[in-house]
């Protein structure tokens, strides 16, 4: 669902000696995920001389979501904390997720909560939450369907193939609740990047797509879709959706970088929940939209700082659709 045309962006030898076949092995596996889960990633935590800043790597997503992340780097806000931020794309949150555990980069941006809330109760990850994302806001995401489709309301979903970006994840989530609210019937998901919904739709692959923004502006404005239901009305309104998040080892090894990493990006947020203007200006740069569409896009809030009790909102209705196999308090992995 491209904003104009938006892209985006893991051996029978002979005998060896065990050494060395070790060896081989590792290297492998290390190249393996290097090239597939992040093109051009340099290693996490790079060693820095006394008296410089320290770097980070980032692994960010262009959306909206991201806004705070780029702002903090662009405005300097990074730096003033003695960080030198590396940012390196990537297409869901969840393909940096392996970097993350073998510590190729430190900090997943516009990290989706469910997965990594799935991955800390499966004991797969020791995970941290640096700082708050965006919590979901009236039409950033938007269930569309094709001007001339059938469907003309929410109740004429139940059956239909609606396109998620990843199965089991915040969009589902949040649409099943919206429909159980309404006492409507709920869609059959089919996984589909953001990127790739809007082909999809046209050609009738799906019957609708959940798309977020800009994906969502995009496929509006070049499809003529239309909105079958906000996907940020109903239960799904203040949700969080995406943090920042790292290891608890991470933090441990670097708690200066970790607090400094946490000031920088609740200073952007409060920047971007104050002034929109600025996010708008940010997502060109990064997002590949133009100013024009920037200007007509739906944010997210950018809440300066994380909420527990909001946390616990999502966890609870993670643990209602079967998604956790139990409650647990997020509070204790938020870093202060």
């Amino acid at each position: 669902m491209p904003p104009r045309r938006l892209r985006r962006s893991r051996s029978g030898s002979r005998r060896s000696r065990p050494g060395a076949r070790r060896l081989a092995g590792r290297l492998t596996a290390i190249v393996a995920v290097a090239v597939l889960v992040l093109a051009g990633c340099d290693s996490g935590g790079t060693p820095h001389p006394a008296d410089g800043p320290q770097r980070l790597t980032v692994a960010a997503l262009p959306l909206t979501d991201s806004a705070a992340l780029y702002l903090a780097r662009d405005r300097g806000l990074f730096a003033k904390e003695g960080l030198d931020v590396r940012l390196q794309p990537v297409q869901q949150s969840i393909q940096a997720l392996p970097a993350l555990l073998k510590g190729q980069v430190d900090v997943i941006a516009s990290a989706n909560y469910v997965t990594y809330f799935q991955a800390y109760e499966k004991g797969t990850l020791d995970l941290r939450i640096l700082a708050e994302g965006v919590r979901i806001a009236p039409h950033m995401m938007d269930v569309l369907v094709p001007k001339d489709s059938a469907l003309k309301s929410p109740a004429d979903l139940v059956g239909k193939k609606v396109a998620v970006a990843v199965l089991n994840n915040v969009q589902s989530l949040t649409l099943n609740a919206i429909l159980d609210a309404r006492h409507a019937g709920r869609p059959v998901y089919r996984q589909i990047l953001f990127p790739q919904m809007g082909a999809a739709l046209q050609r009738s692959q799906v019957d609708a797509v959940h798309a977020v923004e800009p994906f969502d502006t995009a496929i509006q404005g070049e499809l003529g879709a239309r909105v079958l239901l906000d996907g940020g009305s109903g239960p799904a309104n203040g949700l969080p959706a995406s943090g920042y998040v790292t290891t608890a080892a991470f933090v441990k090894k670097n708690p200066k970088a970790a607090a400094g990493f946490r000031r920088a990006v609740e200073a952007a947020s409060k920047l971007a929940a104050g002034n929109p203007a600025a996010v708008r200006t940010e997502l060109p740069k990064y997002a590949k939209v133009t100013a024009d569409q920037a200007a007509s896009i739906h944010l997210p809030a950018y809440p300066p700082t994380a909420d527990p009790a909001a946390l616990r909102r999502l966890v609870r209705l993670m643990r209602t659709q079967g998604l956790l196999t139990k409650d647990f308090d997020p509070a204790p992995l938020l870093v202060r």
